[in-house]
C-alpha cells in the first residue's frame, strides 16, 4: 500500500462489516483496496467485488490484493452500474455493501489530476481520466449562471455569481487552463474565510459536476440495498454535507413504514434497520495521521428480513 494512504475510519468499516459468515462483499469505491484488504484479511470467507471509475487505481489495487486475487474480481466503472458487474460476475445476491465517496489521497496527490488547489496542474478533475469532460472544459464553455449554480449547489458557495462573473470576464481573455489560474480566480472574488480556503468549495463543487457524484446516487443506494440478503450490511463514508445528508434521507425513507397511521399496513414495511442513528466520525488520533479524514462521516444500515419490519395491524 505505499501509494494510498491508511483507509479512513478503518476500524470501523471493519466492527460493523467485517462479520463472521460467508457471502459476497461490494467495494463500490476499492481505489487501492485498502478498505477489502482489511476486510479480506479479517474473513477467510469473504468474496469481493471491487469497482472503481479510476483505471489506475484499479491497477494499484490489483497488485495490492494479489494474494487474495482468487477472493476478488475487479471491474472499471461506476459503482452506480453495479448491476451490470454483479451480472457479468454471476453474483445476484450481496451480504456487504461499502461506499467510500469523494476523491481519494491518490487523485488528490497527483497534480496532473488537477483536484487540488494547493498544487498546480491541469484542470482535469475527471475521476475517469479516460472519458468525458473536464473541469477545464465546463469552465470555459458552460454559461456564466450555469457555473453559479454548480457552486452555490454543490459548493454551497455564497459568493457564486460573483466568481462565475469574474471567470466570465477572464476566459474572454484567456482560456483559464490550470489549477493555480482557477485558485487566484476564487481568492480575488472571495473575502478572508477563517473557516479554511477559500477555493475548497469551488473546487469541490466542480469535481461533483465534472464526475456527476450525486447524480443517481440516492438511486443507487436503494438498488444495493435491494441486493443485500436479510441481515447484510451496507455502510456509506461521506465527507460533505449533500451526500451526508442524501445518504441519511435514503437510509431514513427504508427504515420506515409508510403506510397511514390510522389504517392497516398494506406495504412490506421497513426494509433496513438504521445502525449509526448519527454518523460515526473519526477520533482525534485519526485526524491527526490524516487531516482528510476530519470530515468523514460513516453511516451503516442492515437489511431486515422481508415483514420484519412491518408494523402491526
Amino acid at each position: 500500500m505505499k501509494k494510498f494512504h491508511r483507509p479512513v475510519l478503518l476500524k470501523e468499516v471493519l466492527d460493523y462489516l467485517g462479520k463472521e459468515g460467508k457471502g459476497v462483499f461490494l467495494d463500490g469505491t476499492i481505489g487501492g483496496g485498502g478498505h477489502s484488504r482489511a476486510l479480506l484479511e479479517a474473513n477467510d470467507n469473504w468474496e469481493i467485488i471491487g469497482i472503481d471509475k479510476d483505471p489506475r487505481a484499479l491497477k494499484e489495487a490489483e497488485e495490492n490484493l494479489r494474494p487474495w486475487e482468487k477472493r476478488i474480481r475487479l471491474f472499471h466503472g461506476d459503482f452506480k452500474d453495479f448491476e451490470i458487474f454483479l451480472e457479468r460476475a454471476r453474483v445476484s445476491k450481496l451480504d456487504g455493501v461499502l461506499l467510500d465517496l469523494g476523491v481519494s489521497s491518490f487523485q488528490l496527490d497527483n497534480p496532473e489530476r488537477g483536484f487540488s488547489y494547493h498544487q498546480e496542474g491541469p484542470l482535469d478533475m475527471r475521476m475517469d481520466p479516460t472519458r468525458g469532460k473536464t473541469a477545464a472544459d465546463l469552465l470555459n464553455e458552460l454559461p456564466p449562471h450555469d457555473l453559479a449554480r454548480i457552486f452555490k449547489e454543490y459548493g454551497e458557495e455564497r459568493w457564486a455569481k460573483k466568481i462565475s462573473g469574474i471567470i466570465e470576464k477572464k476566459r474572454k481573455e484567456k482560456r483559464i487552463e490550470t489549477t493555480r489560474e482557477l485558485e487566484e480566480i476564487v481568492v480575488k472574488a472571495v473575502p478572508h474565510d477563517p473557516g479554511g480556503h477559500p477555493a475548497r468549495r469551488v473546487f469541490q463543487a466542480l469535481r461533483i459536476a465534472v464526475n456527476e457524484e450525486l447524480k443517481g446516487l440516492g438511486l443507487a443506494i436503494e438498488k444495493m440495498i435491494e441486493y443485500l440478503s436479510p441481515r447484510g450490511r451496507i455502510g456509506i463514508i461521506s465527507f460533505h454535507s449533500l451526500e451526508d445528508r442524501l445518504v441519511k434521507n435514503v437510509y431514513r425513507k427504508l427504515s420506515q413504514c409508510n403506510c397511514p397511521k390510522n389504517l392497516p399496513c398494506v406495504c412490506e414495511g421497513a426494509k433496513i434497520k438504521i445502525l449509526t442513528r448519527k454518523p460515526i466520525e473519526p477520533g482525534l488520533e485519526e485526524i491527526e495521521q490524516n487531516r482528510r479524514s476530519r470530515s468523514s462521516k460513516f453511516r451503516v444500515a442492515e437489511k431486515l428480513f422481508l415483514n420484519e419490519g412491518k408494523e402491526d395491524e
